[in-house]
């Protein structure tokens, strides 16, 4: 069973799951590791509060290494909500605090997240991705601190039409450049297996763009489920082995203080 490094717990505002649940869940499943990436969008206007207590955080989760370590390898991770406005900030929490993992997330356009209906209003749903991945794409030019750039084309996870007129080839103008400079940069693409959960039939991002990774010469390529309860832990892992291996990917990258490791498929 692949690692999963896409999991939430209670300290996500969109999650009840106590972290236990959540690290029992993969011991049954016979994980060898797993990451908890809690949520931390800073500045942002929701409806949830998507700030995490970090002190609190890092606390819980040290003890849960420590009570777990005989059983499983628990790494410390946050998923991080990306916003070029605020990099100062983002590279000063990165810096303070000690983490294993940084899932590095864009949720926020234009201060709405695509999850909302408002996003979509005035642009036609072409234009709505279209802005999506410009902003994606500014956003990992400009930006450094994080290791994994985390499902790549969510918003076709709550798009009016889900994933059924959607086709990447159609948006390679900042697709392709943003896969570049995640290469140049040293950066792992997430493959994360929650549009099975959304039942688009495929991961976010789509085959397609995780075998344009590869064509480009990308590596690095990290597995999560972004799991808010521990039904959803590791969903689809085997069948997304499967996939990848016919994308190209022989191994898939885990981490540990920053580090990472690659670990066969």
């Amino acid at each position: 069973m692949l690692c999963d490094f896409h999991i939430h717990t209670g300290f996500s505002d969109d999650s009840d799951t106590p972290p236990a649940l959540q690290i029992e869940r993969a011991i049954a499943l016979g994980m060898e590791r797993i990451c908890i990436t809690d949520h931390h969008d800073y500045d942002v206007v929701s409806q949830i509060d998507f700030t995490l207590d970090f002190p609190a955080y890092l606390s819980a989760m040290t003890q849960l290494r420590r009570q777990y370590r005989d059983r499983i390898r628990v790494e410390i991770g946050v998923e991080l909500g990306l916003q070029r406005h605020i990099a100062g900030y983002l590279n000063e929490l990165t810096r303070t605090y000690e983490l294993d993992y940084i899932i590095g997330s864009r949720h926020f356009i234009d201060g709405l997240d695509p999850y909302y209906p408002a996003f979509y209003e005035g642009r036609t749903l072409k234009e709505a991705l279209r802005r999506f991945f410009e902003v994606s794409l500014k956003t990992v030019q400009a930006l450094d601190c994080f290791d994994s750039f985390g499902h790549l084309d969510y918003i076709v996870r709550y798009f009016p039409e889900k994933n059924t007129n959607y086709r990447p080839a159609c948006y390679a103008d900042y697709i392709d450049p943003l896969l570049q400079t995640l290469i140049q940069k040293g950066k792992a693409l997430e493959c994360n297996t929650g549009g099975f959960r959304y039942r688009l039939g495929h991961p976010n991002p789509r085959e397609e763009i995780l075998r344009r990774y590869r064509e480009l010469g990308g590596e690095l390529i990290t597995v999560g489920s972004d799991a808010h309860t521990p039904d959803y832990v590791g969903i689809e892992f085997d069948r997304t082995a499967q996939l990848l291996r016919e994308c190209g990917f022989r191994y898939y990258t885990v981490y540990h203080r920053r580090k990472a490791e690659m670990l066969p498929l």
